[in-house]
């Protein structure tokens, strides 16, 4: 039996009964004759009755004419099921559907620090993505095309993203700060034929110019037909075409009817060890999965929503969910932490946000950095906040209801860029519980599996989701046969996906993420996620970031070293180093005390936050440096030559005892 966490907010009856939650539940009970006497009975007929459930969320939504639809799902198997057949809709046109009803209410507000504050209507939104998407046709672009990018997070890549989809274009988008490796490894595989790209930007206070990486994409990109720029800090390059030529015409908008499976966009898999996986999601499958999603973060055409978000992250894409509802959604090109950790903050105040997400380590910073936002700014209005990437730890959901709203809505959620959705996260009308997600999301059969395939309960084990979801990847890129599709997921337990996660489902129907399965702690007998080890040391007031690896020599004990950041002006010496043991005896157990800790100036993150653990451990057992990590795909690069050069001691002194 788990122990109960302690309760940090519950909805008022009235909150519960008015959220869109409770509206679906309601909109069920009288079109299906169904009752349910609890979360878990309708989250279970969600998962079984596939056809019914999902066949629901396409007429609740309105997605589509609801007589299209003759099956939902055939061949009920991952992967291969197929779903919606014989259907049309396009992704840009239901993402649209609001300019009609609302015209002149906003649609997209935009703070960058490149350029000054920005207010799209509807209707301006709409007519600026028919521009484009007409200059698009004209240059050649139809149905299965590539369009890439490298744009921040500004609406620029919202409108092109759009009028690409509209067309039956596909989409790809890489975030301006990524190396120019890391883009070329990612959009060679697609082959695109328009390349739109902004040549610099201001971040930080500090001007980034990008004209020299555009330039090299470019010309890395043989079947490159058209370069469309917005240039920001140079002049306009030859032969390429300017952005601003492309928005400005009054035309038709009228998007190109697809198949339900016709391919949407490619993201990809973070690229940190290998090539990176070109992943295909489909127009039907992300409107279906969005619009679920939307039940969970209880969001409306009322909502003014924000995601804090890197362009190249997959919560970029999730902001789509919020726009498609007709909510208005504040897109934040910014550091957060200029001037100051308080600066999200006062933005969300400003724009009067209802909904604000965020990665979990924007949290932690706002924690460590002692700020109360609560103290400082007007956040009445912000009712929900989100947050993902990475574990939120107990003391920022501690902090989250003493310093910034005490009545707030609290709902992380966990999924991935593969499904460009969440497996668990939040529900409005349920109790917050400190650390946990709140459920298993609707439609989605997440269970957690023991190393046998049982599944398991009050215990941790592998995430895992046993049904097919209508999100799940079409293919990726250029594997003919389905292997890699295979591989990724499916073969541990044939049939059923394995997500990569280390997960405990509570007593509660509450959910727990202790990090990555693959960069599992195991002690002795005893496995862990780092995510608890972290929580411990970094809830020290002298510790700003730590990474933890354990490395499973054959033939050896595990050998589990812990590299620690130094708060500002503190030395990792043997005082620090005792209470950081006594603090990991304390709160997770003595077996997880590390061998050894080092001190370093960067823990190595990707570019949406997430520490490298799997890396680390791959090149502290021996692996080829130039072979386990693409640098272009870290936020810090730099950052790896200390692990290098502890390698390579710590291999010569493995050499001495042997």
């Amino acid at each position: 039996m788990t122990t109960e966490r302690p309760i940090l907010w519950t909805p008022s009856p009235e909150r519960a009964e008015a959220s869109t939650m409770a509206q679906f539940i309601r909109w069920i009970e009288q079109e299906y004759g169904l009752m349910f006497d609890d979360y878990d009975a309708l989250w279970r007929w969600s998962t079984s009755d596939l056809d019914s459930f999902w066949r629901a969320i396409w007429t609740y939504f309105e997605i589509g004419d609801a007589d299209d639809v003759d099956e939902v799902i055939t061949d009920r198997r991952m992967p291969g099921a197929k779903w919606f057949p014989g259907v049309k809709t396009n992704f840009a046109e239901v993402t649209l559907r609001q300019a009609r009803k609302t015209p002149d209410k906003p649609a997209l507000i935009v703070h960058s620090e490149t350029f000054e504050r920005q207010e799209l209507s509807w209707k301006e939104l709409e007519r600026q993505v028919a521009s484009v998407a007409k200059h698009l046709s004209d240059m050649g672009v139809g149905q299965g095309d590539r369009v890439v990018a490298v744009l921040p997070n500004t609406e620029t890549a919202i409108i092109a993203c759009l009028a690409t989809v509209s067309l039956g274009g596909i989409w790809s988008l890489c975030a301006p700060d990524m190396g120019g490796v890391a883009i070329l490894d990612r959009f060679r595989q697609i082959e695109p034929k328009v390349l739109i790209a902004q040549d610099g930007y201001v971040h930080n206070s500090k001007r980034i110019d990008r004209g020299e990486l555009i330039a090299a994409t470019a010309k890395g990109l043989p079947t490159l037909e058209h370069l469309v720029m917005l240039p920001v800090i140079g002049d306009l390059p030859e032969g390429a075409i300017a952005w601003n030529t492309l928005t400005g015409e009054d035309v038709e908008f009228s998007p190109l009817p697809v198949d339900f499976d016709h391919p949407l966009w490619v993201v990809y898999s973070s690229g940190t060890t290998g090539n990176p996986k070109p992943i295909v999601h489909g127009h039907g499958g992300i409107l279906l999965e969005a619009s679920k999603q939307s039940l969970h973060q209880d969001l409306s055409d009322k909502d003014r929503f924000c995601w804090l978000t890197s362009s190249g992250w997959i919560m970029w894409n999730s902001q789509f969910t919020a726009l498609g509802l007709g909510a208005t959604v504040a897109l934040f090109d910014a550091a957060p932490n200029n001037p100051d950790m308080m600066a999200l903050w006062r933005f969300a105040a400003d724009e009067k946000l209802s909904y604000l997400g965020a990665g979990a380590a924007f949290y932690a910073g706002c924690l460590k950095a002692g700020i109360r936002p609560r103290d400082e700014v007007d956040l009445s209005a912000l009712r929900s906040l989100g947050s993902t990437g990475s574990p939120l730890s107990d003391d920022a959901y501690r902090w989250i209801y003493d310093a910034v709203k005490p009545d707030v809505w609290l709902a992380p959620i966990s999924g991935g860029t593969d499904l460009a959705g969440a497996f668990v996260g939040g529900h409005p009308m349920m109790p917050v519980r400190m650390g946990e997600m709140q459920c298993r999301l609707l439609g989605n059969a997440v269970r957690s599996f023991d190393e046998s395939g049982q599944e398991i309960n009050g215990q941790v084990g592998e995430l895992v989701c046993t049904e097919p979801l209508p999100s799940m990847p079409l293919f990726f890129w250029g594997d003919t046969d389905g292997s890699r599709l295979h591989e990724s997921y499916f073969d541990t337990y044939p049939g059923v996906w394995r997500h990569g996660d280390w997960i405990e489902f509570t007593d509660t129907g509450g959910s727990v993420i202790y990090g990555r399965s693959d960069a599992t702690i195991n002690r002795r007998g005893l496995r862990m996620g780092s995510a608890e080890i972290y929580q411990a040391v970094e809830g020290l007031p002298e510790v700003m970031d730590s990474l933890v690896v354990d490395l499973e020599f054959l033939g050896r004990d595990s050998f589990m070293p812990l590299f620690v950041v130094p708060a500002e002006g503190v030395t990792l010496d043997d005082a620090l180093r005792t209470k950081i043991a006594d603090a990991i005896r304390a709160a997770v157990s003595a077996r997880f005390v590390p061998n050894e800790m080092i001190e370093i100036a960067e823990v190595p993150r990707t570019l949406s936050g997430k520490k490298l653990e799997v890396p680390v451990k791959k090149l502290l057992l021996g692996g080829d440096p130039d072979k386990i990590v693409n640098r272009d795909s870290m936020a810090n690069p730099d950052s790896f030559d200390t692990f290098i050069a502890y390698a390579k001691t710590l291999n010569d002194n493995m050499k001495k005892e042997n």
